[in-house]
C-alpha cells in the first residue's frame, strides 16, 4: 500500500521536530550536516518517533539546499547531506513508517528581496533530485511563508515526479498568511497546481490552526494536514524553550480529526511525547469524509473621519518653491532653544522642520517626541528621520505605529551613521533591514500590512523621503541607489549639503532623467574649524578648498566668519533655485537664526522670480 492509499482509509501520524531535539542535546551548529557526522543520532530520533506512533516520518533535509549550506561552507555537500538523511530514515523506518522527503521554503516571514525566484528554482531542483535518486515515499514541502514560492516549486516537484507531494504553507496570524493571502485561496491554489496533501505547519499552534481549518472545506482532490508547533517558544537562560506539554496536545487531537485532517504531526517544539499524545488518540481513526464550513459573519467596518492632511511635500515640491529646514534634536535636556527655533521657522514660513534621528550616532531627545510637540505645540509640520541602525524590525514597525498615531505623515527613510563616529563606539547597530528594505516596509504599512502581513486595521499615509548623497566620487553609483530607492517606492529625494555651484549643476543633468523631486541641501558654516570638521570627519559631505580658504580667513573673528557663511550659502542658494524648486537648509548647532535668515532669502527670490523681476 501507498500513502496516498492509506491516507484515504485512515488518519497517518506524521512526526515531530528533529532540529527541536538536537538543540535540547546542545547542538547548534548545521543540523542537517548531522546526517554525516552523527548519523547515529539522527536514526534514533527517527526511531523514537516511531515507537510513539508516527507512520509517516520526514528526513532531516528541511535546510540541506544550496543557499543554507553554504552559511556553513557546505554547499558542495548538498547531495551526500541529502542521500545520508534518506538512507538513514529508510533504515529507521523499515516496514512500519513511510518515509518523505523534506524540502523547506527559502523565503522566511522577513521578506528577503535578495532570494529571487530563479535561485530558488535552481536551488530546489538540486535538492529534489538528490532526494528522488533515494526511492522515497513521497515529498514534504514545508514551512512556505511566501505562496508564489511554494507555487513556483511545487510545479517544479508536480512535473519531475508522480509522487505524492504535501505541500504545507505557514500561518501569520489565524486564517492568513503574509501579504493577506487567505489559507482558503492558498490551499485551493496548491490543489490545483497538483499537491496531493495540502495543509499548515509552523509557528503556531493547536489552537489557531483548527480556527483555521474550520472555514477551509475538504479538498476535493486532495487530503488536508497539519502539523502544529508545540507553543510559542519563551528565552530562559540563553535557551529557547517550549512549554506546551504532550496531555495539551491530546486534548485537541479529535478537533484536529473533526476539521478533517488525516496526516497529523508536529513541528517546532514537539517531541516523541507530543507524537505519542496524538498517536494514542487517532492512530488508525478513521476519517472523516463530510464537513460542513459555517458561512463567517460579516465584519462591520465603522468609517472614522481623519482630520484633512497637508499636501505632500512630493507634490507640493513640484507645484512652487519648497522649504524644508532641518533643526537636529538637542543632546541635552534642554529644549527651549529648540523650540524657539521651531517657532522662529514656522513664522518664516518653511513648509517643514526635518528632525534627524541620533544624528552622527550620538543619542539626543526622541524625535518622535520633539516633533509631536512641534506639530501640537508649534503647529509647524514636522519631517521625522527613521534610521535603521538604532532599532530592530519589531521596534521600527512600533515607531511607524506611533508616528501615525500622532498624525504626522512625513518620514525620511535613511540607514543611519555608524556606531564608531558617535559617543559609543562600541554599541550594536542593529540594521535589521537596508534604507530599501525600510522604504518598502513604510509603504506596505500604507497598504494597511505590517511587515510580517498582518492587518493593521488602518491604512498609514506616510510620505517618504529618501536620502541622496552627491559627494562622492562616482556620481553615477548614488543615481543607481536612487533608482532602487524608487524601485522601493520612494517619493522624493532629500540630499545631503553641497558646497560647489559645478557640484549643484552636475546633480541636475544627473537626477533629471529621474524625474523625481529633490530637496538639494545647503548648509550655512559657521567657522573654519566647522568647515575643516565636515570637509574631513563627516561623512558624505565634502567642502571644496577655496571655502575652506574662505573661512579660513576669518580663523580668529567668529562674528565674520558666520557671515562668510552665510554669503557662501546665499550664492549657493542662487544657483540652487535656478535648478531646484526644494530647498533643504540644515542648522548648525542649533543656530536657527541662519536658517531663518536664509529661509527669508530664499523666500523673497523666489517672490521676485514668479513676479518676473
Amino acid at each position: 500500500m501507498g500513502l496516498l492509499e492509506d491516507l484515504e482509509k485512515k488518519i497517518l501520524i506524521g512526526d515531530g521536530a528533529i532540529g527541536t531535539l538536537l538543540y535540547s542535546y546542545g547542538k547548534s551548529c548545521c543540523f542537517e550536516e548531522l546526517n554525516l557526522s552523527r548519523p547515529e543520532q539522527i536514526l534514533n530520533i527517527h526511531r523514537a518517533y516511531i515507537e510513539a506512533g508516527a507512520n509517516v516520518i520526514q528526513t532531516n533535509t528541511y535546510a540541506a539546499n544550496y543557499v543554507k549550506l553554504s552559511r556553513y561552507g557546505l554547499e558542495d555537500q548538498v547531495k551526500s547531506i541529502n542521500s545520508a538523511a534518506v538512507k538513514i530514515a529508510k533504515k529507521a523506518a523499515g516496514d512500519k513508517a513511510f518515509v518523505v522527503g523534506t524540502i523547506g521554503g527559502l523565503r522566511g516571514i522577513r521578506p528577503d528581496s535578495s532570494i529571487t525566484i530563479d535561485d530558488i528554482k535552481r536551488t530546489f531542483r538540486e535538492q529534489l533530485y538528490c532526494l528522488l535518486l533515494e526511492d522515497i515515499d513521497g515529498l514534504l514541502l514545508e514551512t512556505y511563508y511566501d505562496l508564489n514560492e511554494l507555487l513556483t516549486v511545487l510545479s517544479i516537484a508536480r512535473k519531475e515526479t508522480s509522487l505524492p507531494i504535501i505541500a504545507q504553507v505557514t500561518l501569520q496570524e489565524p486564517g492568513m498568511m503574509q501579504d493577506r493571502i487567505p489559507i482558503k485561496e492558498a490551499i485551493q491554489k496548491l490543489v490545483e497546481h497538483g499537491a496531493d496533501v495540502v495543509g499548515l505547519n509552523c509557528r503556531l499552534g493547536p489552537i489557531h490552526m483548527i480556527q483555521t481549518l474550520e472555514d477551509i472545506p475538504l479538498p476535493e482532490r486532495a487530503y488536508l494536514s497539519a502539523y502544529p508547533n508545540a507553543s510559542l517558544p519563551s528565552f530562559c537562560d540563553g535557551e529557547l524553550k517550549y512549554e506546551s506539554d504532550a496531555d495539551y496536545f491530546k486534548e485537541y487531537a479529535q478537533s484536529f480529526q473533526k476539521q478533517g485532517v488525516r496526516l497529523l504531526g508536529g513541528c517546532c517544539g514537539t517531541t516523541p511525547e507530543h507524537i505519542r499524545a496524538f498517536s494514542s488518540v487517532l492512530q488508525d481513526t478513521a476519517p472523516i469524509k463530510v464537513k460542513t464550513v459555517k458561512p463567517k459573519a460579516q465584519k462591520v467596518t465603522v468609517q472614522v473621519s481623519q482630520p484633512p492632511r497637508p499636501t505632500p511635500l512630493q507634490e507640493l515640491v513640484k507645484k512652487r518653491s519648497s522649504i524644508i529646514v532641518e533643526l537636529d534634536p538637542p543632546k541635552k535636556l534642554d529644549a527651549d532653544k529648540f523650540f524657539a527655533g521651531a517657532k522662529a521657522l514656522k513664522e518664516a514660513g518653511v513648509d517643514a522642520i526635518t528632525l534627524a534621528d541620533n544624528s552622527l550616532a550620538s543619542p539626543r531627545v526622541c524625535n518622535m517626541a520633539l516633533g509631536s510637540m512641534v506639530k501640537s505645540q508649534v503647529g509647524a509640520r514636522p519631517l521625522v528621520h527613521i534610521a535603521c541602525r538604532d532599532r530592530n524590525i519589531i521596534g521600527l514597525q512600533s515607531h511607524l505605529m506611533g508616528l501615525h498615531t500622532l498624525g504626522i505623515h512625513d518620514i525620511l527613510a535613511i540607514t543611519g551613521d555608524p556606531t564608531k563616529v558617535g559617543d559609543f563606539p562600541g554599541a550594536a547597530s542593529v540594521f535589521d533591514v537596508s534604507s530599501f528594505e525600510l522604504i518598502q516596509m513604510i509603504k506596505q504599512f500604507n497598504e494597511g500590512i505590517s511587515l510580517s502581513g498582518k492587518d493593521l486595521g488602518q491604512k498609514t499615509a506616510f510620505s517618504v523621503g529618501a536620502a541622496f548623497n552627491p559627494n562622492v566620487r562616482s556620481l553615477d553609483h548614488s543615481i543607481k541607489r536612487m533608482e532602487r530607492k524608487i524601485q522601493s517606492g520612494a517619493d522624493y529625494f532629500i540630499s545631503q549639503p553641497v558646497f560647489c555651484e559645478k557640484k549643484l549643476m552636475e546633480i541636475h543633468q544627473a537626477v533629471k532623467p529621474l524625474n523625481v523631486p529633490l530637496y538639494i541641501g545647503i548648509m550655512p558654516l559657521t567657522s573654519s574649524r566647522n568647515a575643516d570638521f565636515l570637509h574631513h570627519e563627516v561623512p558624505g559631505i565634502k567642502i571644496p578648498e577655496t571655502i575652506r580658504e574662505s573661512m579660513g580667513k576669518f580663523k580668529d573673528d567668529p562674528v565674520r566668519a558666520s557671515l562668510e557663511g552665510l554669503t557662501i550659502a546665499k550664492s549657493l542658494l542662487d544657483t540652487a533655485m535656478e535648478l531646484f524648486n526644494g530647498i533643504y537648509l540644515i542648522t548648525p548647532f542649533l543656530r536657527y537664526e541662519l536658517t531663518v535668515e536664509l529661509s527669508n532669502y530664499v523666500k523673497e527670490n523666489a517672490s521676485h522670480q514668479s513676479n518676473g523681476g
